[in-house]
């Protein structure tokens, strides 16, 4: 996550970063627990080339194309991005299922619980409330611990 988070710095302003949640998988069941966090940047790149380059990012980290929900070393979305609503063959902003999801929901709401989704109106801790089930989510890191590994990764300020 440090080197991610390195690597998204060289072309976003990270702005905040939640805790770190260890959380079950999704979808494909039979892999290890993940470990989740958000990021607030700002960036003056477009959606597309955002996309493209966590995409790098993520590549740079050892993930290969694989099936849905697979086992990977690391997975970057971009969940929200202002308050555009966006669809292209390769991007939807706000993220589809972001509402459906604990492991996106929980690490929202600590850092921008009023953050208002686009099109539902709804807020991010309206959002987390609306879930039925919220277990498999345990915060495994403070966002400070995350922040300090980053003196183990150049150039991260």
């Amino acid at each position: 996550m440090s080197s991610a988070m390195k690597s998204l710095s060289e072309q976003t302003t990270i702005i905040q970063v939640s805790s770190v949640y260890e959380t079950e998988p999704v979808g494909y069941l039979r892999q290890q627990r993940f470990l989740n966090a958000v990021i607030r940047i700002s960036t003056m790149l477009s959606p597309e080339q955002l996309l493209r380059y966590v995409k790098d990012i993520e590549s740079s980290g050892g993930r290969t194309p694989s099936f849905r929900n697979a086992p990977r070393p690391i997975d970057i979305d971009i969940l929200f991005y202002d308050d555009i609503v966006f669809h292209s063959e390769q991007l939807t902003i706000p993220h589809p299922r972001l509402a459906e999801r604990a492991f996106v929901l929980v690490p929202l709401s600590e850092i921008a619980p009023d953050l208002h989704h686009p099109e539902s109106g709804k807020t991010a801790d309206e959002l987390l409330h609306a879930l039925d089930n919220i277990t498999g989510v345990t915060k495994w890191s403070s966002a400070e611990k995350l922040w300090n590994r980053r003196q183990h990764v150049p150039d991260i300020s």
